[in-house]
């Protein structure tokens, strides 16, 4: 007897009311007392940061240890906080820091291993596991209704940009129980129910693309750029902002390594990735020169693409639950070999096309918010911090190469993850266009 949608979600521990974000409202404090060290600088990290005392207080911390965290949700709390510790300790200073000392080191490892997650600040920290309630029992689809537990600066522009991705991933639950009744019909050839549900997809990812394009309403580009994007920089491929080999993790007693982290990034949401492994849109790994290698969707020879790379950021579960739908994926070939049916082909083109919309808004949005603000100097009102890090160096580099053409320039604006940001959103949406069939 095979499995139904609603049991391989519950078996991968993702909600069928929320999807990739917790059925329960994540906690505002770990309930212990021992951990009132950790809770005591989230709930002051702006003012730390601004008075410049982050490193100094997280230096007199005592190296606590995980044996008090038993819940799933007490786990995420201390992977939010020690996530946004950490950042706060690597940028918050004039030059980054390149040692993350084993007050932070020590149980973040620790939490990060039981989580298989990555010790850095991820999509997870950011946005899937940091949200409250303005009101109890608020819908968690408008972002009006949200705020962060946790925050760098205490903006409303910090607190918008991360609560829009979470309203997304809340918008978007519904559609994971979609596609897996989508490919139960087509083991089934369901032709009507596969129609349906493709319909049902579209129209679920145009909401989504209205919310991402509300990101203007409450976020402002240049204090996105300069006070906000520099503390969710990752570690790799930050040299010119200041970390050529990543940052040495001390675990004390002479221990530790190098490390090297892309940071939260919307390329580590399952949903958005689960679209894509649906509806087999192949994404490549560039290589030496202009050679592009299919990257498989789950596993595989050959070198990772980034996509590919960020399913390494995403929570244990939702990771296993994208490898198995990779598994099952069949809708594609469906429809290319087995039905004949133009109106089928037409829906599979219209969710691929809302896809490749979506992927549009997301770059006019890194252009407004990114591009743009590299360009020039920062508004009268920015209070710019000194030093190097990930928004002193894009503009560093873009004034560096103002003589060259635009497209050259830009392509050396670096996103928080590491890579060069428009031309990986670029490909990444012309490779979506390219599953698109010629409707017979």
């Amino acid at each position: 007897m095979r499995e139904t949608p609603e049991e391989l979600i519950q078996t991968c521990g993702i909600s069928a009311k929320y999807g990739f974000l917790p059925d329960t409202d994540p906690l505002q404090r770990l309930p212990d007392i021992y951990y009132d060290p950790w809770e005591a600088l989230a709930e002051n990290l702006p003012k730390l940061i601004a008075n410049d005392a982050v490193r100094s207080k997280i230096d007199q911390l005592p190296i606590l240890g995980i044996s008090q965290l038993h819940t799933d949700a007490e786990w995420r709390r201390a992977y939010v906080v020690l996530g946004f510790l950490t950042h706060a300790y690597i940028w918050g200073g004039e030059r980054p820091a390149e040692r993350l000392p084993p007050q932070l080191t020590c149980p973040f490892l620790a939490v990060s291993e039981h989580l298989g997650l990555p010790p850095t600040a991820t999509f997870s920290t950011l946005s899937l596991w940091n949200f409250g309630l303005q009101t109890p029992g608020s819908d968690r689809t408008s972002p009006e209704n949200l705020r962060s537990l946790v925050s760098f600066t205490n903006t409303k522009d910090e607190e918008w940009f991360c609560m829009i991705s979470t309203a997304i991933e809340a918008k978007g639950a519904p559609l994971i129980l979609t596609i897996l009744r989508c490919i139960q019909a087509v083991d089934d050839h369901n032709d009507k129910l596969v129609l349906s549900c493709l319909q049902t997809l579209t129209n679920g990812i145009h909401e989504i693309e209205n919310l991402l394009k509300r990101m203007h309403e409450k976020n402002d580009p240049q204090v996105f750029y300069h006070n906000i994007r520099p503390f969710c920089a990752g570690t790799k491929g930050m040299a010119a902002a200041g970390l050529p080999n990543g940052v040495f993790y001390d675990e004390g007693g002479g221990r530790g390594q190098w490390r090297q982290y892309s940071g939260g990034s919307n390329a580590q949401s399952s949903l958005i990735q689960l679209f894509d492994i649906f509806l087999a849109v192949d994404h490549y790994a560039t290589g030496g020169g202009d050679i592009r290698r299919p990257v498989s969707q789950y596993g595989g020879a050959g070198p990772k693409g980034y996509l590919h790379e960020m399913r390494n950021y995403m929570p244990r579960p939702h990771r296993k639950f994208l490898a198995r739908v990779a598994r099952m994926r069949n809708l594609r070939e469906y429809i290319s070999r087995t039905t004949t049916s133009t109106e089928l082909q037409a829906a599979y083109n219209g969710a691929v096309t809302a896809v490749v919309r979506l992927r549009n808004s997301h770059i006019q949005i890194v252009a407004r918010y990114i591009v743009m603000p590299s360009r020039s100097p920062p508004a009268q009102y920015i209070v710019q911090r000194k030093g190097a890090n990930l928004a002193t160096a894009c503009s560093t580099q873009q004034h560096a190469g103002e003589m060259d053409e635009d497209a050259s320039v830009t392509r050396q604006l670096h996103g928080t993850g590491g890579t060069s940001v428009m031309p990986f959103l670029k490909r990444t949406r012309d490779e979506t266009r390219e599953a698109m069939m010629r409707v017979s």
